[in-house]
């Protein structure tokens, strides 16, 4: 038998091996990675407003299988744990109504950064809702099964995408019932507050037909507004910006739980839409939300997250330069 017959004869099938297998990892390679996992983020927003959670009201039976819900997303995820669990119990008292909240739970979670691991920015949105009044569901489909949502899509895009700095995920509890959740945080912090360059709030971001999201803090914190502007420029929805001093019909600077982090010093933008009909009622469903917003306004914020985190020095330099300014 010619050898160089027989040497082609035992290589040649795993010649054919390696090419299929490469073309394999190629075409595997090649998947482009959704920012957005749109089945998944809709399937999210549709459970935790759905009337088996009752309205996710704190310290209630659908609050819990809210939390059960983002917890075993967290764990999928792969998130870090500050402790031995996401959960982080806390006691309230309602300004509003002097209800007494024991043992609320806000869930935290993180991805530790490439460069900076000790620089943070923190993620909130809040996951409690009304729960229920007068024998109707209160869904809280906008109000704020969306910014949870919203808040775990944007944890899968930077498990899959690590960032330069960590970002920290807070789902938090008793919004609704005064901030409860964000002061507590802000009060009782899992690492020193000095850490936390910033905090963007996601608080209704489903419900508008106008193609309109605002992001509100600029007017506090106007070395912000470039980076955003410049995210946003190519964005698929009008990123606005207002609402964030008296010149406006609303201050909404102290309204969600970005508020606490304000009144911290901590530099801060809110996503959120205007007040719409269904606010606050028991019409806040799932069949009232616009899922292409949702869908383009979540993209939209994991971009501006990515560009705040590339760009993270400079709202490090500016805030150290307020920080350095005489009060009047």
């Amino acid at each position: 038998m010619n050898k160089s017959y027989q040497t082609l004869r035992y290589f040649l099938p795993v010649l054919i091996l390696v090419f299929f297998g490469s073309c394999s990892q190629v075409e595997e390679q090649s998947e482009p990675f959704n920012a957005v996992d749109s089945e998944q983020i809709l399937s999210d927003l549709e459970y935790l407003a759905s009337d088996e959670l009752q309205g996710r009201k704190t310290n209630t039976e659908g609050n819990r299988l809210a939390q059960d819900h983002i917890e075993e997303r967290f764990q999928n995820l792969g998130l870090k744990m500050f402790g031995d669990s996401y959960r982080h119990l806390f006691d309230h008292s309602s300004p509003r109504s002097e209800e007494e909240f024991v043992d609320a739970v806000n869930l935290i979670g993180y991805v530790e950064g490439s460069t900076n691991p000790d620089r943070y920015i923190v993620v909130v949105a809040h996951y409690d809702h009304l729960g229920m009044e007068d024998g109707e569901i209160y869904n809280g489909t906008d109000d704020n099964a969306s910014g949870t949502g919203g808040l775990m899509a944007a944890a899968r895009y930077f498990t899959n995408v690590q960032p330069e700095n960590s970002i920290m995920f807070i789902a938090l509890d008793a919004e609704e019932q005064g901030l409860g959740g964000a002061r507590h945080f802000v009060d009782n912090p899992v690492i020193p507050l000095d850490q936390l360059v910033m905090n963007v709030n996601m608080d209704m971001i489903s419900n508008n037909f106008e193609n309109e999201l605002y992001a509100v803090g600029t007017y506090h914190y106007p070395f912000l507004k470039p980076v955003i502007e410049q995210s946003t420029a190519d964005a698929p929805i009008n990123v606005l910006f207002g609402y964030d001093s008296d010149e406006w019909p609303q201050d909404w600077t102290m309204a969600s739980d970005h508020g606490p982090f304000h009144a911290k010093g901590i530099p801060f933008i809110y996503f959120g839409v205007e007040d719409h009909p269904h606010y606050h009622a028991p019409t806040d469903t799932y069949e009232n939300t616009n899922p292409e917003f949702y869908l383009n306004a979540v993209e939209t914020i994991i971009g501006v997250l990515e560009d705040l985190d590339t760009q993270l020095d400079v709202v490090v330099e500016a805030s150290e330069e307020v920080e350095a300014e005489p009060a009047e």
